[in-house]
């Protein structure tokens, strides 16, 4: 499955690293593309979106 999230308070690339590592902790073959620029994050993963949704609000990110 593949959907995006917004991150606002994403803020640079170890913001963009976190995130990614917290997504590969559930899903460890989970494509992740996280852009600091545009606060997107970009998921194709066999993981639910609620997981996902899970795994980055534990690292400590706000999802809009």
């Amino acid at each position: 499955m593949s959907f995006q999230v917004t991150v606002p308070n994403m803020a640079c690339s170890a913001c963009s690293d976190t995130i990614t590592k917290a997504i590969q902790t559930i899903d460890p073959s989970a494509k992740v593309n996280a852009d600091p620029k545009t606060k997107l994050v970009s998921v194709d993963t066999l993981a639910s979106e609620t997981e996902i949704r899970q795994a980055i609000t534990t690292a400590g990110y706000t999802i809009a």
